[in-house]
């Protein structure tokens, strides 16, 4: 299980949303760098970027950001947000990303999303964000027909690395995670799920670590950690014990 760190960027900054309304940010640290530093020095081991504003152009708009971030910390970096191109795919990677999570375009375009993960094996993943079952795109301004489990299966033995799936109800606004619900779609598909959205307390960490969720690849935290709701030291002790007794 790994707990991944979120930096969310929005004009350069780090912000935190709440239900994916870019009108509720909130700016927590002008530096992305500083922000991806500070983390790596608290032992996370795999950070968690989106380019905000690139999912709502179509098109990467943070790159002098996400390039800053690559350079401050080694530990590998997923990245999404306005992913819709192999030759963007290309371009993230050879930049250094260890991993692009492709949103948008798995609805709109799920034969694209086959040809990256048959050409970048294990380092093409899925976001799917759902609201009331049915997955939003465009940087959550529109909301689908499909379902995130109709979606996902499109790609079985397609080669995508992981299913990130979000609850937009709960993402920014501490509820806790939907497990129920993301735990449901990891019982029903093959490829790795990673939980998003609500993450609020150490609670959270103890459930992901709880048998039902032996399922779940990781989870990523946003707000909770900025707000100091999470001790990180305290979550990723949690983590590695639970590896050590495996």
């Amino acid at each position: 299980m790994i707990l991944f760190p979120a930096v969310d960027l929005k004009n350069g900054q780090c912000v935190r949303l709440e239900q994916g309304d870019m009108a509720r940010a909130t700016v927590f640290n002008l530096e992305p760098a500083a922000q991806a530093r500070a983390f790596a020095a608290q032992g996370f081991e795999y950070l968690h970027v989106v380019d905000l504003d690139g999912a709502f152009a179509g098109k990467p708009m943070n790159a002098l950001a996400v390039e800053a971030m690559l350079q401050a910390v080694t530990m590998p970096v997923q990245l999404g947000g306005g992913i819709r191109d192999l030759k963007t795919v290309e371009a993230w990677l050879a930049k250094g990303i260890a991993r692009v999570i492709i949103g948008t375009a798995a609805v709109r375009d799920p034969e694209f999303v086959k040809r990256a993960a048959r050409r970048f094996p294990g380092r093409v993943a899925v976001g799917l964000d759902a609201r009331d079952g049915r997955v939003a795109v465009e940087g959550w301004a529109e909301t689908s027909q499909v379902t995130a489990l109709e979606i996902a299966q499109r790609f079985e033995d397609a080669g995508v690395a992981a299913i990130i799936f979000t609850d937009i109800a709960r993402d920014g606004l501490l509820k806790g995670l939907n497990l129920d619900a993301t735990i449901a779609l990891a019982e029903r598909i093959s490829i790795p799920v990673i939980a998003s959205g609500g993450f609020a307390s150490i609670d959270d960490v103890k459930a992901l670590l709880d048998p039902r969720a032996a399922k779940l690849a990781g989870a990523i935290a946003g707000r909770a950690l900025y707000d100091g709701r999470i001790d990180a030291a305290a979550a990723l002790a949690l983590i590695r014990n639970a590896r050590a007794a495996a």
